[in-house]
Parts: C-alpha cells; structure tokens; sequence
C-alpha cells in the first residue's frame, strides 16, 4: 500500500466516526478468522512472516486514525480480534471491558519481552498488552532553515518566526506530551488539574503556528520535504525514513533543555473477538520473531518490545534511529490519570479548531 492511500485511509475513518458509522469496513480483508484493528501501515506483511507462513495468508486489517476513534467504535459494537492502543488508553479501555488478559502459555517469546513495559500493562497477574513497538517524539527541523541553537528550546514552536511553518501530531497524547515538555511537566502520572491549564494556554500559543496537525508519518515527511513545514513534534520515524529516502537536511533534537517524550504500544485480545483464538496467538508470535524486530528498527525506526532481540543492536545503530540513551528529561507516555486525559481529549479538540 502506498504512502497517499495509507493518508486517504486515516482520512477516511476519521470522517466515518464524525459521521457516527457504527461499523468499520474492513479495508484489508484476508484471512477473516482473525481481524486486526490497527494503525494503518501495520498492515505490512513483513510484521507477521511467521503468522503467513503458517497460514498461507495474511489477517484482515481494519483501521483506524488515533485511540479516541477506535475505542468509540468498539464501544458502539464494531468486531474485531486484536487491536494496537498506546499505553496511557489502556486503563481506559480496560475500564470500559473491552479487554481480556493473554494466556501466556501459549506466546512463545512471552519471557522475552521487555520487563519495564509489562509491569505497567500487568493488573494482578495477568498481562493484558503485548508490548511490539516503542519509539521517541521530538523535533524534527529543516537544517536549512532552522539552526540547531533555536532547537534547543521546545520554545521554539511558539516563535512568531515560524508562525504558518510548524506541525504537531494529530494525536491528544503527543501534543500534550510537548506541552507539558515546554511548561515543566516531565511526569505527567503526577500532573495537576493547573499543569493541564498552564500545558493547554502554550499549546493555544503553539496552535497559532501551526501548518495543519499532520495524521500520519508519511504525511509529515511530505510535509517537510517539500519544505512548506519546518518544525514539527515528530515521532524519531520522520527523520530516519527521510534520510533512508535520501532527503538528508532533516534534523532531530532529542535534547532540547525541557526534554522529549517516548512512546509504547501492543497488541491487546479484544474481548468477544468472533474470529481463531489460535490465529490470535500465531499473529503475536510472529511479531516477537527476531525477524519483525530486525525489521521495524532497520526499516521502520522503531524500537521493539522484544528486549533480548533489542539488546543486539549496538549502541551507533540505535543512535542512527534516535533510540539512544538521553541526557534531558524524558516524558514516557505512561498510563495517567483519568479524569486529566479526559480533559486533554476535549481540550485538543477545542485548540486544533481554534478555540
């Protein structure tokens, strides 16, 4: 699938939930004893190798364009097996029961995975995510235009400067895992009803900069090679797909003085999934194969949840793909409070339409 009909799928299920459709065509339709409700792009086969070799061919893809979208659609009924929220929706949706633990027993690599991320996705003793890939969100800036001093401050996305010439992440949780960078919030687990209100006047602030909040890494990139967009909130993907694409003037600051944010996410077991419960197991195992990790670092940039895999990347490849140790604070997108993330859901909506 091609980078524009992956932004015109994004598009298109964002437009099916204004709209209130209660279901969800599915885009991908292979194997229908397993459907996967996903990011689009995840639909990548190389993802799964084992799951089709085993098969003979590939799970059916529906998917959606952030958290909020898809967690309204299961609530209004649509089916689906497996599903790829980040780690601060996960209470949510666990909340909201849609979940079902996984039985561990039957994941192959489940001692492989990455401690740090499981115990914040363990309830009692069951594990109710499959961490698979985990990234950095920073600055990206064009070289040419922007110097690496004005980088050094997330500041900058306030700069009347480069009023018209900035983009942040459609997505509540990456727009505020900046705005509380910039207003010296580094753990937003402990964030106060005031460090939301101060977090969301700097991202009024940032919003009069603002190009267009882009959807999806493909369309960012285009974005910024073309050069109408200098400074962007990106995941570390931007920078490492444009230089393997050949575009070389495209910066990365992971250490700016208020620091930079990371993210994880996986594969959850939706419960009343309609499809092979032993499909859903084959797709997680292919996932934690050495093969997808070598995969998503190398092609993607993304780290893995499989952490032995991980360890065998030397230090200057995960540097190469903004996955190195940093010296700033770090945001980790963690499950937060409720009652805030709530309040950043509504409060975005209002800020990316002007109010």
């Amino acid at each position: 699938m091609n980078k524009i009909l992956k932004i015109l799928f994004s598009s298109f299920f964002s437009l099916a939930l204004f709209l209130g459709f209660s279901q969800v065509t599915l885009v991908n339709a292979a194997d229908k004893d397993l459907i996967i409700f996903d990011w689009s792009g995840y639909e990548d086969p190389a993802f799964f190798l084992g799951y089709n070799e085993k098969h003979g061919d590939e799970p059916s893809f529906a998917f959606f364009g952030d958290e909020e979208e898809a967690f309204q659609k299961l609530r209004s009924g649509f089916k689906a097996d497996i599903s790829h929220p980040c780690s601060q929706s996960i209470d949510k949706w666990k909340a909201a029961d849609l979940l079902e633990p996984w039985d561990l027993s039957k994941i192959e690599r489940s001692d492989e995975l990455n401690k740090d991320f499981t115990k914040g996705f363990t309830y009692g003793d069951d594990l109710y995510v499959i961490p698979v890939d985990w990234g950095a969100t920073a600055t990206a800036y064009n070289t040419d235009k922007v110097s690496p001093e004005e980088v050094k401050t997330l500041q900058v996305f306030v700069d009347p400067k480069y009023a018209g010439r900035t983009s942040i992440g459609n997505n509540v949780d990456d727009a505020y895992a900046l705005a509380y960078l910039a207003t010296g919030t580094t753990d937003w687990t402990k964030a106060t009803v005031d460090d939301f209100k101060r977090a969301s006047d700097w991202l009024r602030k940032a919003h009069k900069n603002v190009l267009t909040y882009w959807i999806e890494g493909a369309e960012l990139s285009q974005l910024m090679a073309s050069g109408q967009v200098l400074i962007s909130w990106a995941w570390n993907e931007t920078p490492v797909t444009m230089s393997w694409d050949g575009i070389e003037n495209i910066g990365y600051e992971r250490e700016p003085i208020e620091g930079s944010s990371t993210w994880v996410c996986g594969y959850v077991n939706l419960k009343n999934g309609q499809g092979s419960e032993d499909k859903a197991y084959d797709f997680i195992n292919a996932w934690l194969d050495p093969r997808t990790v070598e995969y998503l670092v190398t092609q993607w940039g993304y780290g893995h949840g499989n952490a032995k895999v991980m360890e065998q990347f030397d230090a200057a490849t995960l540097a190469d793909v903004h996955l190195g140790p940093i010296s700033v604070p770090n945001l980790g997108q963690l499950p937060m409070s409720a009652e805030i993330r709530e309040m950043m859901i509504a409060e975005f909506e209002k800020i990316m339409a002007g109010f």
